[in-house]
């Protein structure tokens, strides 16, 4: 359905109604070793109070979030990682039990990681709802918290329908030959290079 990763870079502009204010993500990808490699960068606002983070998503091959590192201009630091099973420790190795069960990332500032549920279970037109439990990582604290998220694809490798199980947020999001977001309605549309 999707083409195999070459290697990429996108752009998406945050638009103003999806609580961050205006800004902008950008993400290289890469795809080597026995991995897909996300690195990019957020600006925004998040209520009001401005941010800039770097952060890097690594995935096997399956798209199974493997590590995840965010940090700030200022300092602030997260590092997670995955056994790609649903166990996640924080980056001294410890157990995040609130985590347990989620496969996915969300980061709050980047519809990359829409990517990752539907890449990794291809669903079709077929597959009916899939409900999941993701690892969110909220870009004013970087305090992870697991969220429920629907997802169900209205057109194979097109269009998919994206539900907050946690709340009433709904969005059909567009995609492109890698499974990457073109259009996330009222929150992100992508930009050219």
């Amino acid at each position: 359905m999707f083409r195999a990763l070459k290697p990429r870079s996108v752009r998406w502009r945050a638009l103003s109604g999806n609580g961050q204010g205006e800004g902008l993500t950008h993400v290289s990808l890469t795809k080597s070793g026995g991995q897909i490699m996300a690195d990019g960068m957020a600006i925004g606002s998040n209520n009001g109070a401005p941010f800039a983070s770097r952060f890097v998503v690594s995935c096997d091959l399956k798209w199974r979030t493997r590590l995840v590192a965010v940090s700030t201009t200022d300092g602030v630091s997260l590092v997670l990682h995955s056994d790609g099973k649903g166990k996640w420790r924080n980056e001294d190795g410890e157990r995040i039990r609130e985590l347990d069960g989620c496969v996915d990332v969300d980061l709050q500032a980047s519809p990359y990681t829409n990517t990752l549920p539907i890449r990794r279970l291809a669903l079709t037109e077929q597959t009916g709802t899939v409900e999941l439990k993701m690892a969110y990582v909220p870009f004013d604290t970087f305090q992870p918290a697991a969220h429920q998220q629907r997802y169900t694809c209205l057109e194979d490798g097109r269009r998919y329908l994206y539900e907050n199980g946690d709340g009433p947020f709904r969005a059909e999001l567009s995609v492109d030959e890698d499974g990457l977001v073109v259009d996330y309605p009222g929150l992100f549309e992508r930009v050219a290079l």
